[in-house]
This record gives C-alpha cells, structure tokens and sequence, in this order.
C-alpha cells in the first residue's frame, strides 16, 4: 500500500506524463479521485516548514493549535540533505548505521512516517519505546524518530553516558505543551488551598496528581515530588485505581479526553469530572463543583484524535456492514462510546493481528499506524475513520533529511540535536515512572 508520504506527495505534487512529458496529478488524473489533505504544505519538505516564524506546529492536525514561545526550534539543515534524493538518503543512512553498528540505537514511534520507520531497531507506542532505550546499553546514542516529551522519557530512563537524539527539534507535542509547569503548580496551589493537606481517616491524601505519558519532564517531575504518577493509554484504569487508593480525588494532565473516557469506564459520574482551564479563576469551577469532584480534567487534547467523529462512525457503518470499530481513548467521550472498542496502539495492533481473516477495521488513530497496518494483514479490510489524510504535525517533521543528517554526525564524532534533561528535573519523572511500573493490574 502506498505509504502517507507517497500519498500526499501524489495528491498535491504534479507528476509528469510519461508519453506526452505533460505534467499530471494523480488525483485529478483518478489514482485517487475521494482523497484529500488537510494542508496541502504536508507535500512540503520540513526544512521548508522549519524556517519560517514558529507561530504553529506546522502543517497537519495541530496546524491550528498555536506553539509555546520559546519552544526549541530546527537549525537549519545542510543542502546535502535537502537536495539528496530519497534514494541517496536511503543508502546514506543504511550505511551510517551498518558503520555505527551497535554504538546506535533507532527508536521509532507507530505514528511515524513509513519512510523514516523502516530504518527503526524498535517500534511502539512513547513508553514501548522508552523501555526498549533501557535494553541496550551499549548504544552511545539513542536517535529517537518520535516528538520532544518521547525523547526526554527515553533520557530520564537511559544510562547517563547515552545521549538521545532528536532528528528535529522542531518536533514538539501541543498536546504535552497544553500545561505547562508554571500553570500546573498555580493549579495545585488553588487545590491545596481548597482542600488543605491532611489525609483523611483512610490515610487518603486531598488530591494526587496524575499525568499521561505525553506530557513534558517538568510535568512528569511535578506529579513525582507530590506523591504522583505517570500513566499510558494502556494502563490509565490501572494507574487511576493506584491514585485512588492513595488520595480522595485526582487531578489529570494534560488530556482530558483520555481521562474521562478512563474515569467513565470506571463508573465516576460526568458531574464529578469537572474541567480545569488554567486561564480561569478555579479553573472556571466553583468551590462545591471541586469539592465533590473526584476526577479534574486538565483542559488539553490530542488535535489528531480530535478530529474523529460519530458522523464517521455512522457513514462507516453504512457503507461497511459489519465493521468493527477500534478507536484510541484519546478521542472524544462520544466517538468513544459509539465506538465498539477503544484502545492504546498496541491495543489496535493487538487486535488487527489476532481478528479472524476477513474482517473490515475502521481505526480512529494516527493515519500513518492505520496505513503501515493495512499493509501488514492484506487479509483484513482496514481503513481511517477520517477521510481526509491528516497526520500528526510535529511526528511529519521529522524526515530522512534529518535522520541521515544526525547519523552521520555520529559517525564524524558529533552528536547534534541532543536531548538532556537536568538532574534536578529527572529525580521526580523518574520516581513517577516507576511508580506506574509498580502499579500492576
């Protein structure tokens, strides 16, 4: 099946023909009449994105969802790399890593593109990947093919000789960056004054704090000094038990998507799920609606499964009979529910691999895992629940150009685009990772 990449590049570029030398478009010329881009700069080469104001996240699902200042930004690449062919690209990086052998360590992220992901050592979901930075430690260097919060994860975790590599530094999350520290301790600040500090005849403290994989270190270290943890898609149910266990409520960052699917699934009333808006007095709550709260829902979500709908749902239904639908949590309460099943990645994978032959999938996640999963089990029907192609911003930015790029410099001795998170910030991210490794289901 053609890969993402391919299918954009086919929609917005024009090809020549091969008899008459005219240029055509393969859309327009029926390869793919119903497909469509939701930015038509995704046919773009990212160094071409990388240069302008960094107003957005560029081109993609987070396209509208405006950037942090001061978030880090992409040098500009060597022309080396910007007028390579992608074939030229391909035998570099093959050759960087046959020389670098085991001194290197690829991670690459489901969503990723096909033409990046096919260089990777491992593939996963965040944590999957963070994980496998922990097996090899003989790697120098870990280049991680997946955005910012990913790339911290994998240091915090990793031996403190390893660097970790991000090929583009421009590959952020506006998700991760939805809370930002400063706003998250005003937010505890307004709680504890609240709610105080003592435990109550169980032990249960106020409120704990819990944040989802994606989200940054500071975030993740946060939540640890304050008797907090880290969750994943897979195990937020698991994690939520753990919090409450130990507190009388939590607060959850930065999706609020994920957490009330989570906390719904779990039997806690909507109306005990109250919104936290960091621009807002209380978070635009009132004293009684915190009170009996037992779930605060930071308010970030995921522009990619944002864009996920029932209306789809529904026309999926009608033109396949049958279909099962498989969406992420990170979707909105409603698709969830109309939905048949909802799951991590590794969950959708999971089931794709194990569904008898024959079965028609519609997927609510990133296209580029749809597109890769359809390509692994021909045997199955499997399609986006999303028409419009429409990748993750900031996963897209990352290119060939800038893996070959980061490889090489390793083999001259240089290591570019490293990802280091201070000590003093690792501490309590790590302490709240293992804290979710020790909460088992």
């Amino acid at each position: 099946m053609t890969s993402v990449d391919e299918l954009i590049r086919s929609i917005h570029e024009p090809r020549t023909d091969s008899h008459s030398g005219r240029p055509i478009n393969l859309r327009t010329a029926g390869a793919a009449p119903s497909v469509s881009t939701c930015d038509t700069d995704l046919a773009r080469d990212p160094w071409s994105i990388d240069q302008r104001p960094a107003s957005t996240y560029g081109p993609g699902a987070s396209v509208a969802d405006l950037i942090p200042l001061g978030a880090p930004r992409q040098g500009k690449l060597p022309d080396e790399y910007t007028v390579a062919t992608e074939a030229e690209l391909e035998r570099r990086i093959w050759d960087a890593k046959q020389a670098l052998g085991d001194r290197v360590l690829i991670l690459g992220h489901f969503y990723q593109r096909d033409e990046v992901v096919k260089f990777a050592d491992f593939v996963g979901d965040s944590f999957q990947l963070a994980r496998a930075a922990t097996t090899q430690p003989q790697a120098e260097a870990i280049i991680f093919c997946g955005v910012h919060f990913m790339a911290e994860t994998a240091d915090i975790l990793s031996k403190p000789q390893q660097a970790v590599i991000l090929p583009n530094l421009a590959a952020g999350c506006s998700m991760a960056d939805m809370a930002n520290i400063d706003q998250v301790e005003d937010c505890w600040a307004d709680l504890e004054a609240l709610y105080g500090t003592e435990p109550d005849e169980q032990g249960r403290v106020p409120v704990i704090p819990v944040t989802y994989m994606n989200s940054s270190a500071a975030i993740k270290d946060f939540c640890g000094k304050r008797g907090g943890i880290v969750c994943t898609s897979s195990n937020a149910h698991t994690v939520l038990e753990w919090a409450f266990e130990r507190g009388q409520r939590v607060v959850f960052f930065p999706d609020q998507h994920l957490g009330r699917n989570t906390a719904k699934a779990m039997g806690i009333p909507l109306e005990q799920m109250p919104m936290w808006n960091p621009n807002r007095e209380l978070g635009g709550n009132t004293e009684q609606q915190l009170n009996e709260a037992k779930v605060i829902l930071w308010n970030g979500f995921c522009s990619v499964h944002k864009r996920f709908s029932v209306a789809q749902i529904e026309q999926a239904r009608a033109e396949h009979p049958g279909v099962r639908v498989v969406v992420h949590p990170e979707c909105p309460m409603d698709v969830v529910d109309a939905a048949d099943e909802s799951g991590s990645t590794d969950y959708i994978t999971k089931a794709i691999a194990a569904a008898p032959d024959g079965t028609t999938f519609a997927i609510g996640t990133e296209i580029n895992l749809v597109q890769r999963l359809a390509t692994q089990y021909p045997q199955h029907t499997i399609f986006c629940l999303d028409p419009v192609v429409c990748p993750c911003s900031t996963m897209y930015r990352i290119h060939p150009g800038y893996l070959a790029w980061t490889l090489e410099r390793l083999l001259a001795g240089e290591v570019v685009n490293r990802i280091s998170v201070d000590e003093s910030v690792s501490e309590g991210s790590l302490l709240a990772l293992e804290r979710m490794l020790a909460a088992k289901p």
